[in-house]
């Protein structure tokens, strides 16, 4: 009796994590799937202007992979480049005037807002310089692009097109991270796989949906919008800057896309693990809005349903339960399935994908590190400057 009880509750549990598995599966916007893709484009008779903002701040090591990729863009529209020196210290505009200079293209400005005030992200206030600098060439789209992000000569071009053939106030695309090392094959997939469980793609995009996210490596907004929903000012102390983003636009009656990139890139290394925490950590609590009740949820989330599966099916082997062995493989089945689609995309073995609980586990403890740092004073992090409450002054320590 007193091991039958044991294994009758774990049963119980294992079959909840099932349940949650096959609940995802159907009923979370076919998160899983990896076809949304840019809308169809209609080409406008007569192409806008646009201007690109680019914040930067010590991003000298990449820069020769990226903003050439900007200036060569092909558009038959009025465009042109506005690269924000955020304090680099590593020659970041002078490398950008130089690479301008070497590759010819589209006009680059090259500019500094000087130090964020209290109360303003680092980069949000870079984006503020360069959106400011932008106004007085009145362009009808903005496109919001990182320093470490490589476009394809037409990326441009069918943003526009999709913008303006959608009706969509934002358009953006979740970049193709790089998948190179062995920690960014086990970490990076599963990144954007956790990234679209959260934020569904397609009811991002579907009129009336309240979800709301962007990736803020590529974010195309229309410069009316950005004023009626004073962005980044509404923003200026988000950490998560594009999915505060997303969320003014559709708050102001905007319509947002996001899907994922056929020829974006992110050409920024994380070839360490410790380089991949930290990418994660600096953010996941603000995720969680420094709440430790959604914190102990989201915890009790990713055991539940990512490392009950494993554990049912090793616990229903050594106690010789057949059906929590069987719950247990069933739901790890299903988990595995559904991350098949997104290794694909990424070009990545399949048997990456029985890992999955193992990369879970990881993310998890990256959450739990992430609310530490932040009791610790540690907080958020930006390229040198940390934020320990959305009020706080930027510390460059």
């Amino acid at each position: 009796m007193g091991q039958t009880a044991p294994v009758s509750a774990f049963l119980w549990i294992t079959v909840v994590s099932l349940a949650a598995w096959c609940w995802l599966l159907l009923c979370q916007g076919f998160f899983w799937r990896t076809d949304v893709r840019l809308p169809r484009r209609r080409e406008p008779e007569a192409w806008p202007s646009v201007c690109v903002v680019v914040p930067a701040r010590d991003e000298a090591a990449v820069l020769p992979a990226s903003l050439p990729s900007l200036l060569a863009q092909d558009y038959p529209g009025r465009a042109e480049v506005f690269l924000v020196d955020d304090g680099s210290t590593d020659g970041t505009g002078e490398l950008a005037r130089a690479l301008a200079e070497r590759h010819g293209g589209l006009p680059l400005t090259v500019g500094s807002p000087g130090e964020p005030p209290a109360g303003w992200t680092g980069k949000l206030w870079a984006v503020r310089h360069g959106i400011a600098l932008a106004r007085a060439r009145e362009p009808e789209y903005l496109l919001l692009t990182d320093a470490d992000i490589a476009h394809a000569p037409d990326s441009l071009r069918e943003l526009v097109a999709a913008a303006h053939g959608g009706g969509f106030d934002v358009v953006s695309q979740m970049a193709r991270l790089r998948v190179e090392s062995r920690w960014e094959r086990l970490v990076v997939p599963a990144f954007v796989y956790f990234f679209a469980q959260l934020y569904p793609f397609r009811w991002i995009g579907r009129p009336g949906s309240r979800t709301a996210a962007a990736a803020g490596g590529c974010v195309l907004l229309r410069a009316g919008m950005a004023e009626k929903a004073r962005i980044p000012d509404a923003i200026r102390h988000a950490v998560i800057d594009d999915v505060a983003l997303a969320r003014a636009v559709k708050g102001a009656g905007g319509r947002v896309w996001l899907g994922l990139a056929d020829r974006v890139d992110s050409v920024r290394p994380y070839p360490r693990l410790g380089d991949l925490w930290r990418m994660v950590s600096r953010s996941a609590y603000a995720q969680l809005r420094h709440s430790p009740p959604l914190l102990l949820g989201t915890v009790a989330g990713l055991a539940l349903v990512y490392l009950v599966p494993p554990m049912a099916v090793l616990a229903g082997a050594a106690a010789g339960s057949a059906p929590v062995a069987v719950a247990g493989a069933l739901a790890w089945a299903v988990m595995a399935g559904t991350y098949l689609p997104m290794l694909r995309y990424y070009r990545q073995p399949l048997w990456l994908a029985p890992l999955l609980p193992y990369t879970a586990f990881l993310y998890l403890l990256m959450t739990v590190d992430s609310a530490v740092q932040h009791y610790r004073g540690r907080g958020a992090a930006w390229k040198g400057r940390t934020y320990a409450r959305p009020d706080a002054v930027p510390d460059e320590g």
